[in-house]
């Protein structure tokens, strides 16, 4: 029998420990809230009264709101505890979703998903907070790429399973979210509160928070990290986004060619995330494997959209999604680290707020990016150069923010 230490390392024991078991089984609701839609999209159009033009909303209406949401929550979870706001968003997540299963207008179902989009910004933030709270080091490492591998398979997962239930009726993918109901079940009874309570006692007002926070952020070691965590999202979504319409408009292949494309780079990210924790153990220093997985990340997307092959283009997606992996994994345990355990919530929200914010700009400015170069360069050209310049920016910012932190002073919070 194969064993966990055996796929990714001496580390990756903490499967067998239940606070570790318990974050993995939260984590497979966060990446639904964008993976499950992924393969309907197109069947809501005519149900919910939308047209092939809105219908991304549904996308959108979901990743806007944790933009501000994440890093209350983060404050929250800081004051109040962990495991509270994980219940409230496992709960929420759930109730909100497969309520659009009950919906009958693109209205509607644009609120529930805004709604559901709150229930996220209390999931994965927290759950990467706890797991800097539980663990250090490498260890800890690992513990943020075994959580992103479990989020690759989640989203490799259910889709498939909403790609048939859609089939059946457009309404039957969203029951899938009910899953979240027996997971809160479990964690209520389960899930003990990671969090110092002896700090808890001795936790400051929320004014006074606040401001530490702003102190915190201050600190270019810190915000250049929040930053960073952001661009990888840039290369990422700027994928989702324009997989399909490189593959069938731009190669000239099918759709179900660019569904191979989308699960290689879940798959591969996966598989990297995997081995965070022995990446980090390789190198005193975690600057040179982020400078190049950012670099892997960036390059990557860059070959992809400007391969003349689907080969080619694959080999390009593998090297994205082996960058991608690592380098959130990796940002993640470092962004774990900067700040003392009370205020560790508030900046690992502004991290994946920052992630949340790319990911919903990235589409708009891309596809205004591609109707302006259109008239130059025409469509292909436009696609190809647009998708190539996400990779450069995606990557680009990344590693001149590492380079920033790394020149910096280290954080020191007065009081």
């Amino acid at each position: 029998m194969v064993s966990p230490s055996s796929i990714a390392g001496a580390d990756s024991e903490i499967v067998r420990e239940r606070p570790f078991q318990l974050l993995l089984l939260i984590n497979v609701l966060p990446p639904l809230g964008t993976a499950l839609l992924s393969p309907v999209l197109g069947s809501l159009v005519e149900p919910l009264g939308a047209s092939t033009a809105n219908i991304g909303l549904m996308m959108s209406a979901f990743t806007a709101p944790s933009i501000v949401v994440i890093p209350i929550a983060g404050v929250i979870s800081d004051r109040y505890g962990r495991r509270p706001v994980l219940l409230f968003g496992l709960v929420w997540f759930g109730l909100t979703g497969t309520a659009i299963a009950f919906v009958s207008t693109f209205a509607a179902a644009l609120a529930l998903r805004a709604l559901q989009g709150i229930g996220f910004a209390a999931l994965t933030p927290i759950i990467i907070t706890s797991l800097g709270d539980l663990y250090a080091g490498t260890k800890e490492a690992t513990a943020q790429g075994l959580r992103f591998t479990g989020s690759g398979l989640s989203q490799t997962a259910f889709p498939l399973a909403a790609g048939v239930l859609v089939g059946l009726a457009w309404q039957y993918p969203f029951l899938l979210y009910a899953v979240a109901f027996p997971i809160a079940a479990v964690v209520y009874v389960y899930f003990e509160e990671p969090l110092d309570e002896a700090a808890d006692e001795e936790s400051e007002g929320v004014r006074a928070q606040i401001g530490d926070m702003r102190a915190l952020v201050a600190h270019r070691r810190a915000w250049t990290m929040v930053v960073a965590r952001g661009s990888a999202n840039v290369a990422w979504f700027g994928f989702l986004t324009y997989n399909s319409i490189l593959v069938v408009d731009v190669l000239g292949h099918t759709p179900a060619e660019a569904g191979i494309l989308a699960a290689l780079a879940s798959l591969t990210y996966a598989l990297a995330a995997s081995q965070a924790g022995r990446v980090a153990d390789a190198f005193d220093d975690r600057l040179y494997p982020l400078v190049a997985t950012n670099a892997s990340m960036g390059a990557g997307l860059a070959l992809a959209f400007l391969a003349r092959s689907f080969a080619v283009a694959a080999v390009g997606v593998a090297f994205m999604g082996i960058g991608f992996g690592l380098v959130l994994s990796i940002y993640r345990s470092v962004i774990t680290t900067l700040p003392p355990a009370d205020l560790r919530g508030g900046l690992v929200s502004l991290g994946e707020g920052s992630g949340r914010a790319a990911a919903t700009a990235t589409p708009v400015i891309m596809g205004v990016a591609v109707a302006v170069a259109t008239g130059p360069l025409g469509f292909e050209t436009a696609v190809r150069a647009v998708g190539a310049g996400a990779g450069a920016v995606g990557a680009g910012v990344g590693i001149a923010c590492l380079l920033l932190m790394s020149a910096s002073p280290p954080i020191r919070i007065d009081g």
